[in-house]
Order: structure tokens, then sequence, then C-alpha cells
């Protein structure tokens, strides 16, 4: 029997749903210059929130200074950050060139081997075609992302000011009894971001220590990626591991064994952190599915370029729990938590 048609005033909302979705993404990718510090800095506050709250309680300092002294560490934090990001994106810009040709090298002996084992492969066309793939502008457009995410330092303490000053304000006056959806938005957004910034960081040391002691070019420079890519669900891992297999492969003074270990090694880092601990440690707290976490990185790279995957994870768990709570939005909350069941009963 076949269902009956929507009501008009379903259909209307809707329809007034897309045309507002699509408004304010072309509101969010006009506004970028000030909604991605603005959004760096909310992610920043989440970090500095607990040391203010610790020098508040327990050092009995006044709010004014417990946010005072909060900045600072956050601008002696943003400052070390671009300390060494910049340095390594300047080891990374000086070496494109060689990067690209190492890559250029460890594909022609690829398609030499295939030859070798009767493989009918036109090297010719293969080479050209190699000859236009942007590695090296790849590269340079990854590390220019980087130095964009700190060059608004500035305006970052400023939004921080005022969302720490909001948020002590609230937090005095909330009552711990309460469960709003605010409370539990903010409460997810606080646990990832904090887990993924310890996790990213140890990840991005131990890629760092693994690859120096090999006698790895720029070690540094990919351990620096592994921390930020750690950011970028699914796919920064895969990234930040293939990254250092062309200055391996292609180096003269490494031995296989050493380039089986500078692959592996790391590789094995991503895959405990990313599949053992994380899930341990967090479980499933953004309540999104995979499927949902690709479309999050391509539709938030659109939008905002690498920031916008960087964040695109606990953006897109934020509106999945606003969409949750209207009855029409509800049946899309439950498909991007990858509860298709849940499509069956349709909007209540």
């Amino acid at each position: 029997m076949p269902r009956p048609p929507l009501p008009v005033e379903q259909v209307q909302t809707a329809c007034l749903l897309t045309l507002t979705a699509l408004a304010g993404g072309a509101a969010l990718y006009w506004l970028r210059p000030v909604m991605v510090p603005f959004v760096l800095a909310l992610m920043l506050t989440y970090v500095l929130r607990p040391p203010m709250a610790w020098l508040m309680t327990r050092v009995r300092a006044p709010r004014w200074l417990a946010i005072l002294l909060a900045l600072a560490a956050g601008f002696l934090l943003l400052t070390a950050a671009g300390v060494l990001v910049g340095k390594s994106v300047r080891s990374l810009a000086s070496n494109v060139d060689a990067y690209e040709q190492q890559v250029t090298t460890l594909v022609r002996r690829a398609l030499a081997w295939l030859q070798a084992q009767g493989a009918d492969v036109d090297t010719a066309t293969l080479e050209s075609q190699l000859a236009k793939a942007p590695v090296g502008a790849m590269l340079m457009r990854l590390t220019n992302a980087l130095v964009d995410l700190l060059s608004n330092t500035f305006l970052v303490l400023i939004f921080a000011v005022y969302l720490l000053q909001g948020g002590a304000d609230a937090e005095a006056d909330a009552d711990p009894a309460d469960d709003t959806l605010w409370q539990r938005i903010d409460d997810q957004v606080k646990r990832y971001v904090n887990l993924k910034i310890g996790l990213s960081a140890a990840t991005g040391a131990a890629v760092w220590l693994i690859l120096a002691l090999l006698g790895v070019e720029l070690a540094m420079v990919f351990g620096v990626l592994a921390f930020v890519l750690n950011f970028i669900p699914n796919v920064g891992s895969v990234i930040a591991t293939l990254l250092p297999v062309p200055l391996v492969l292609v180096s003269p003074d490494v031995t296989w064994t050493t380039a089986a270990l500078a692959v592996v090694l790391p590789g094995a880092v991503q895959m405990v952190v990313g599949n053992v601990v994380e899930p341990k440690l967090a479980g499933d707290s953004l309540d999104l599915h995979p499927i949902t976490v690709l479309l999050a990185l391509i539709l938030w790279g659109m939008i905002w370029g690498m920031t916008g995957m960087l964040l695109a994870a606990p953006m897109t768990a934020v509106a999945r729990l606003l969409l949750d709570q209207m009855p029409l939005t509800r049946p899309v909350a439950e498909l991007m938590a990858g509860r298709a069941a849940g499509l069956n009963s349709g909007p209540t």
C-alpha cells in the first residue's frame, strides 16, 4: 500500500530548510575571514578553560586575572606552534623541488620494474602525465594553509577574550543538574577537542621520533604535519603516513630495511592511535557515520579550505545535534549517525 503524500506544511518546511542551508553555506564562505578566526578562538577556549577554572577555584585568583593568565598561556601556545610550524614550512618549501623530483624518480623506478616484469606500460605517456602532476603545488598549498591558520593570532585572541568571559559567566550561572542542548553540545565538543589535541600531539611526537631515529630527512616537518593532519578524520592519518615515502624510498643513504620501518612504524602508530586508543578513550563521541565524516570533509573543505577540513568533524557533530531537535529534520540526523532504520518512522 503506497504511503500517503506528505502534508503541504512539511514540504514547505523542507524547502525552506534547504534554502536556508544553501544560504548559510554561501554566508559561511563569504564571511570566512571572520568566521575562521572565531571558530579557532572557540576551539582555543576549550583548551584554556580548564586552567582558567583551576586558577579561579584552587588558587582563588580573580576572574580577570585568570582570564589574563589563560590568554597569556594561549598566546605562548600559539607562538610556539607558529615558530614550530613556520620552521617546518620553510624547510619544506626549500625542499619542494627536490621532493617533487624524488616523487618522479620513484614513479619511474616503479614503471621500469613493471616493464621488467613484462607489463605493457606506455612510459612516455605516463611520464608526460607525471610531469603535469602538481606535487610541489600541492605541498605549497598545504604549507600556505598551515601559515594561514596562524596568521590571525591577534584576532583569535580578541575573540577568545570575549568567549572566555562569556563562558565564565555561563558556568557561574549554570545548574550542574541541567541537561540542555547547548550543555550537551559544549560537553561533546570539549571532550573531542581536548582528546584530539592530546592524541595528535602524541602521534606527531612519535612520528618525529621514529623518523629522526631512522635518519629520515625533514623528520620534524613530517612530525608537525602528522600532528596537524591527525585532526582530519580517516584521511589525515593516511596522508601523514604517505608523505615521507618519496624521501625515504629514493634516498641513496637509506637501506630497504630502514625504508620499510619508516613506512610501517609511523603507519602502525597512526593505526593504533586511530583504531584502538581513540575509540577506547572517546567511544563514538561524535555519533557520526564514516561516510558522513568523509562528505563533511569535502563540504567544509570547499567552504573554508584546509581549516574547514580540520574543523569538519566537530562542526558536523554540532549540526547533527541541532537537526536532531526538530521532528522534520530528525531523520537526517539519524542518517548522519548511520542509523538508517530511524528513517522508517519519518517525522512525527
